[in-house]
């Protein structure tokens, strides 16, 4: 470290890093760097340095720096990456320098002679399919072959340690990078970090080298995509590796030849929401980072008179927020699940009597539906039959909180009795309070005292009560229930004039 002159500590620094300044000289722009136009910023007036695949303009902090200008200037104009690693690996350079990015390093394509020598070799056997984990290069198993290139161009791994930890980071380089995209599970020693990217997922899978405590910390450089995974050493020693690959490990494939992974969570509460339906609540383990997406629905799995049973359930909040302050976050800790019990329903009996304290098996999340289909649209309409209701709770929160491009979010919520309405109040209030919000309950089978729309889904019902906006407004239809209303509600939503691009089908 070298003396630094008043004002340039580091809180000086964080400050001058949130006053809107604009630190890279790009005023906000964010673009591609060449090595032939990194190679021209090599000076102390004008300095950019990558750093693992990303540039930044370290010009302004140059006098901000604890090493002192001339450590800076070593890499000026160049990769600096393995010049970082050497002297302090462990510091979060992304949030120092997070106002200081300039963009991305362009990738340079792979040629054909060196992807062919490569693809030759992992055939032949030439190359090992499985080694222990000294550092991130491992190879991909033969049958990923086809994924590999993928896996070279845009992602890798890498580990390092202190006396009692271990950070294993993944760099991704993907933007918008967050929670919902990351899972990780680390217990007997053996550690699993899946990173989701559309269709397709990254995974490390580890039998570790030594034992780890229970807590996991994850942390995410959302913007430039890196991810870390924290865990604590049990005991204080030296690791020589990390440990030895498990079958997936190090491959990117799609999230369907994944297969589902599960874990074991424990029965915390169970609340009476109507006479036959219930909200769960399971807590999730200590080692597991886990948040389910809007829209997307989990697997319980449990043994049932010796077979294997699993259903899909979507997760829920535990009430239905009233106050649009600022969007509903989740706790990671616990998974919420609204289940209706069926009297003759054997997964759904055998839930029942769960007593609180045991445990049942959750999967990672599954689903097609993307929070990017509600923001592009100016209407958003939910047709829910039943516990058709439970992927609009998160779905809702999200359209009213986060999203201000929506004119109407309107919930059509066909149910057979009064009874059966799910967090009726908590709807009617939501829309007394929220001028965009507008909920429709319709029974098949009311009460004589019932002064409200009735009857099952129908095209007549639905050209009452699905309409946009505008004439030519943005809409999107989501649906979800029993099979045969949904297939009939899809189908009478087309013969409306109604495109599939407009229709989003929750189905497992």
């Amino acid at each position: 470290q070298v003396p630094l002159k008043p004002g340039r500590s580091l809180m000086d620094w964080i400050r001058l890093t949130k006053s809107g300044k604009d630190l890279t000289g790009l005023k906000g722009r964010l673009i591609e760097v060449t090595e032939d136009e990194l190679s021209k910023h090599n000076k102390k007036e004008d300095c950019w340095i990558g750093i693992r695949g990303f540039v930044y303009n370290v010009t302004p902090y140059m006098e901000y720096h604890p090493g002192g200008e001339d450590e800076l200037m070593k890499a000026a104009g160049t990769d600096g990456t393995d010049l970082f690693d050497q002297v302090h690996r462990w510091v979060n350079y992304e949030s120092m320098l997070k106002e200081c990015l300039v963009g991305r390093m362009a990738v340079k394509p792979i040629g054909a002679p060196k992807a062919n020598i490569l693809m030759a070799l992992l055939f032949a056997g030439v190359l090992p399919e499985k080694k222990v984990l000294a550092s991130s290069k491992d190879l991909t198993p033969r049958k990923y072959i086809f994924f590999s290139l993928l896996y070279f161009l845009f992602y890798s791994y890498d580990w390092f340690q202190t006396e009692s930890l271990i950070t294993i980071v993944i760099y991704t380089k993907q933007k918008d990078m967050n929670a919902e995209l990351v899972i990780v599970d680390c217990q007997d020693k053996q550690l699993r970090g899946e990173i989701i990217i559309d269709d397709h997922s990254y995974l490390v899978e580890v039998d570790l080298d030594h034992a780890v405590s229970e807590d996991v910390a994850v942390n995410i450089a959302e913007k430039v995509g890196k991810v870390e995974i924290i865990l604590n050493k049990k005991d204080d020693i030296h690791w020589k590796m990390l440990g030895q690959p498990l079958e997936g490990h190090n491959t990117f494939i799609k999230r369907t030849d994944r297969g589902l992974f599960y874990r074991k969570c424990k029965l915390v509460s169970k609340t009476e929401v109507t006479h036959d339906t219930k909200l769960f609540c399971l807590m999730l383990p200590k080692g597991t980072h886990l948040c389910v997406p809007t829209g997307q629905h989990i697997y319980l799995k449990q043994i049932i008179a010796g077979t294997e049973v699993v259903k899909p359930y979507t997760p829920v909040l535990p009430f239905l927020p009233l106050d649009f302050k600022e969007p509903p976050r989740q706790d990671g800790v616990h998974i919420y699940l609204m289940i209706k019990i069926y009297s003759h329903g054997l997964f759904t009996q055998a839930l029942d009597q769960l007593q609180i304290g045991d445990n049942i098996s959750v999967s990672n999340p599954e689903g097609s539906f993307k929070k990017s289909q509600v923001q592009t649209s100016e209407d958003l309409l939910l047709l829910a039959g039943g516990t058709g209701f439970t992927p609009m709770v998160k779905l809702l929160n999200f359209a009213l909180t986060e999203v201000s491009c929506l004119r109407t979010v309107k919930l059509i919520f066909f149910n057979k009795t009064e009874d059966d309405i799910l967090w009726r109040n908590q709807l009617e209030q939501l829309a007394l309070k929220h001028e965009r919000f507008e909920v429709q309950f319709i029974l098949s089978q009311p009460s004589k005292d019932w002064v409200g729309k009735q009857g099952k889904i129908s095209s007549s019902l639905l050209s009452e009560f699905v309409k946009r906006s505008r004439r030519d407004s943005k809409v999107l239809i989501c649906i979800c229930g029993p099979a045969p209303f949904t297939e009939q509600g899809v189908q009478y939503l087309k013969d409306l004039g109604y495109s599939q691009e407009e229709i989003h089908a929750f189905t497992a």
